[in-house]
């Protein structure tokens, strides 16, 4: 059963990871618990917990602050996370993908297809989106068999914007040109292609970081009132 204080430190990272809080940015107890409708004391324990993770820093007299991400920083994550999720996909391939997982991974790529079918990502529409990418990308990892391959995955997901759950969608044809490279790694691994598939999801993940280095600074900006971000 969750504790209060767990679904605090959820909804806190969550706004640092998606950049609704800024890096630098002061988080305070009384107005987060105030804004949350909960106590001091969750707050207390979350904030901890995040600057224990990184993704606070504490100082004396200040209280914990945001920590700020660089651009090449955050793409230095996806660079690891194209390696790694890349060596997954080959891992996958080559042991064979079982029926189930390839009927899970043809239904997120059919139901990208129908949300993109519009000619644009409808804004009720960006949550599911979001959560079929986390869902390919997981069961792509799971089919790995490599335990350290998901876990250190996971740890990059700890950085904002890093994460499988965050889309950058600003851009539709961008949007569009990662669902395709869903295709073309759904049919890789199932014709068990393993350099192939590997080689296609070194280069999704690879150019989602690239886009966002690019763009960096525009899209932390557009974070700040959800533009940029879902």
């Amino acid at each position: 059963m969750r504790t209060r204080s767990q679904d605090v430190t959820e909804i806190l990272r969550d706004w640092i990871l998606t950049g609704t809080v800024t890096g630098g940015e002061r988080l305070e107890e009384i107005p987060l618990a105030e804004k949350l409708g909960v106590s001091r004391t969750p707050v207390r324990a979350a904030l901890t917990l995040l600057a224990n993770e990184g993704l606070l820093d504490y100082q004396p007299k200040r209280g914990y602050l945001v920590r700020t991400f660089g651009a090449d920083e955050v793409f230095a994550a996806y660079e690891v996370r194209a390696t790694l999720e890349g060596l997954a996909c080959r891992l996958a391939a080559t042991s064979g993908i079982p029926d189930a997982a390839a009927a899970t991974l043809w239904a997120c790529v059919e139901e990208g297809d129908r949300y993109l079918a519009k000619g644009y990502l409808a804004e009720e529409d960006f949550r599911p989106y979001q959560a079929m990418n986390v869902t390919f990308h997981e069961t792509i990892l799971k089919l790995s068999g490599n335990v350290w391959a998901e876990r250190f995955v996971n740890q990059t997901h700890g950085i904002p914007f890093v994460s499988d759950r965050i889309i950058l969608w600003h851009d539709y044809g961008v949007i569009l040109r990662s669902h395709n490279d869903h295709h073309r790694i759904t049919e890789a691994l199932i014709r068990r292609q393993s350099a192939r598939a590997e080689d296609l999801m070194r280069e999704h993940v690879y150019f989602a970081g690239l886009f966002l280095k690019e763009n960096f600074h525009r899209i932390g900006r557009g974070a700040d009132n959800g533009a940029d971000k879902i």
